[in-house]
């Protein structure tokens, strides 16, 4: 079977080999389920729930997407630069530097998209994770 073998060879993710180790592990065949889930999850060191999840995505989506981790469906957070104001962003860096200064910084950059009324907020972090994408 696929999930003995991912075991044995051990050449695999963490993860993926610790999700096959639960499914063999609570796996009801003919001869019965070998054991129960609060068993599982006590030695597997995990909550009941993940391996009620884990199970759950066996049955509804195959074996693949039960050893690998759960995709997110959607991001936490939203991004806060679109294309559009991406391009805004990167016009400003690229044009007339401020007055005063040698160059843009990432925060004169921040303050600036704020003030343009490009985004509402803004750190210079996100400027920066927004320009090193692009550059």
């Amino acid at each position: 079977m696929r999930l003995e073998q991912l075991i044995r060879v051990g050449k695999a993710a963490a993860y993926r080999i610790r999700h096959a180790n639960i499914l063999l592990a609570v796996d009801e065949s003919q001869a019965g389920s070998k054991m129960k889930d609060v068993e599982a999850a006590r030695a597997f060191n995990v909550g009941v729930r993940s391996i009620e999840s884990l199970r759950r995505r066996l049955v509804e989506e195959g074996l693949d997407a039960a050893l690998d981790r759960k995709k997110q469906v959607r991001p936490s957070v939203e991004k806060m630069f679109d294309g559009e104001k991406e391009a805004k962003l990167i016009a400003i860096a690229c044009g007339p530097k401020p007055q005063g200064r040698a160059r843009w910084t990432l925060e004169l950059l921040a303050d600036r998209v704020v003030a343009l009324k490009v985004v509402e907020r803004c750190s210079r972090q996100t400027v920066m994770r927004t320009l090193q994408k692009t550059s």
